[in-house]
């Protein structure tokens, strides 16, 4: 409908706002995105709170733009009070038995605002996933809590103030403490390792897998003493098979059967990469553009430490310099081989966070040193952009950098609007703010990619939306119509969805990009687009829940709208 009277633009804009409020979701697009229309340093730092009352250890966004942030419950008193006179009574706290201060926020991302939330037990070092009705399933921890699960719920409306975690003491069959989770094709998690924890388990419990079962894998990866295997990377294969990579290998693991698939070759370097060395690690965009043909996989390890580091540091105060090399290997490969690339950076301690355009963002961390409490030295305060699509030796590019130092216990994720919010940064035992090389930290930041800078407003597409979320199925054809100022290059609009991560521990478990299957785009206003895309043909593909969905021209995506598939 491209009519010019003011009686075909009425009945344009209702025809396109019904099938909107019918339809809509994302799947099914090539990722060989365009080269960014930038060069040289870029991205923008912003201050959010000046103080949100705790350290950001742990983060997740929800599908209603608040995102849970939590550190842990024996660091002492926290800057942040709970609300309503509560007090948190807990006779197993080897810091205070009775403390009336939040260890763990909400933080409000449209209205800047933080809320204190309740936790009872121990959550230090846990882990957690987004359960297919948009609830944060958490894990483990310390103490007395290395065996329970937490639920929160997103609110909205009148609820929302009150809404708070849910504990199951018990729910965990063995202690899990820096063990990593991952949502699996049926909707449940596997929950996966943990100090000197050699075995998986499922969330929730099934007849037919109610039992932790062991993983020999974890064992054979394990150095005594320094381990270099806890908070494995984990990714679900788009065979429905999990990748993990512990230490400086990885397998291929059949969790259905117990078995190990493939076993992969060690990264060429041999360094470890998982925690305390602490890398960080990304599956690569899921391109689902050819339907015709099977979907690859690749997967991106980055920095860490090299052997020896954490004993160095830990025993003898000497920081050995960060790893600047990063190991790609395409995991559905017959004959998989690692290719290894140079960072422009040493750093370990970094969180790598796929942004809506496909490209990775490397931030936080050091350049020297180890995870671990005082372990790390030489903050790497400047962000780099990886290109996967680049040629090998272009594919890295420095940005901005940031005024403060984000050390052990930092944490970023992605939200809608395509910035990047950054947290944490305590190495200390307690909040220490005086005295020490780095301050426990409880600013607030977002890193904005150059593809948000204004001189870009011209390219940027916008969903044309009145729903604040919808729901999908699996292969459905569905029309997704959005405007764009400029001229649009039809050859450039790609459709991207991103499952909101879980991080902590430079890690982010669930973290998942697909560029979805398009066709028959084209003009039907000004201004306005329909371009026809394919949602993911099963949950190996992409698990159900909730998803950011993205419209990209040109490497400059949209704000997302959040897409439930199931």
């Amino acid at each position: 409908m491209k009519g010019t009277s003011s009686s075909n633009n009425i009945l344009f804009f209702i025809v396109r706002n019904i099938f909107l409020l019918l339809l809509l979701t994302c799947h099914g697009a090539n990722f060989a995105f365009a080269a960014a229309p930038v060069g040289g340093r870029g991205g923008k730092w912003d201050l959010l709170s000046s103080n949100i009352g705790i350290t950001a250890m742990h983060m997740q966004l929800l599908n209603n733009d608040r995102v849970v942030i939590y550190d842990r419950t024996d660091f002492g008193a926290s800057n942040i009070s709970l609300p309503y006179g509560k007090c948190r009574y807990d006779q197993n706290d080897t810091s205070l038995k009775v403390d009336c201060s939040a260890h763990s926020v909400e933080y409000d991302v449209a209205s800047n605002t933080i809320r204190p939330l309740m936790v009872q037990t121990d959550v230090w070092c846990s882990s957690g996933s987004i359960s297919p009705d948009g609830s944060l399933v958490q894990t483990g921890g310390f103490n007395d809590g290395e065996k329970v699960v937490r639920v929160f719920k997103p609110c909205n409306g009148a609820t929302s103030a009150i809404c708070d975690w849910q504990e199951i003491p018990g729910a965990l069959i063995q202690r899990r403490w820096y063990a990593t989770n991952h949502i699996l094709p049926d909707g449940r998690q596997i929950v996966i390792g943990g100090r000197r924890t050699f075995n998986y388990e499922f969330i929730p419990k099934t007849s037919w897998a109610h039992n932790a079962y062991s993983l020999p894998f974890l064992v054979q990866t394990h150095v005594p003493g320094v381990e270099n295997n806890l908070y494995p990377f984990v990714f679900l294969n788009v065979d429905g098979n999990l990748f993990i990579f512990a230490n400086n290998r990885a397998i291929l693991f059949d969790y259905t059967k117990n078995v190990v698939v493939k076993n992969y070759s060690e990264i060429p370097d041999g360094d470890p990469r998982n925690y305390p060395s602490t890398g960080s690690a990304v599956l690569l965009p899921l391109n689902l553009q050819a339907q015709d043909q099977e979907v690859e996989a690749e997967v991106l390890v980055c920095g860490g430490a090299p052997k020896g580091s954490f004993i160095s540091a830990q025993n003898h105060s000497t920081f050995l310099g960060a790893l600047n090399t990063c190991g790609r290997v395409r995991i559905t490969d017959p004959d998989p081989k690692w290719t290894m690339e140079t960072m422009p950076l040493a750093r370990t301690m970094g969180d790598m966070v796929t942004l809506p355009n496909g490209h990775v963002l490397i931030i936080n961390g050091a350049a020297k040193g180890t995870g671990g409490w005082e372990n790390g030295r030489d903050p790497v305060l400047e962000p780099v952009i990886y290109r996967p699509d680049n040629p090998l030796g272009s594919r890295f590019e420095v940005q901005n950098s940031s005024p403060i130092p984000r050390m052990y216990h930092s944490t970023a994720v992605l939200l809608r609007d395509g910035r990047v919010l950054v947290g944490g940064s305590n190495p200390h035992v307690y909040y220490n703010f005086t005295g020490v090389n780095f301050p426990t930290e409880l600013r607030l930041e977002a890193f904005s990619p150059s593809y948000l800078d204004s001189s870009f407003d011209y390219l940027r597409p916008q969903i044309i939306s009145r729903a604040p979320q919808y729901t999908i199925g699996y292969g459905q054809h569905v029309p997704i119509w959005f405007t764009v100022p400029g001229v649009v290059d039809t050859n450039l609009v790609k459709v991207t969805m991103v499952a909101p991560g879980f991080n902590t521990h430079s890690f982010t478990m669930n973290q998942r990009l697909l560029v979805l299957a398009s066709e028959n785009m084209r003009q039907v206003g000004i201004k306005d687009y329909q371009i026809n895309v394919v949602t993911p043909n099963n949950a190996k593909l992409a698990p159900p829940g909730y998803y950011m969905f993205f419209v990209v021209h040109q490497t400059i995506p949209s704000v997302g709208i959040w897409v439930k598939i199931q």
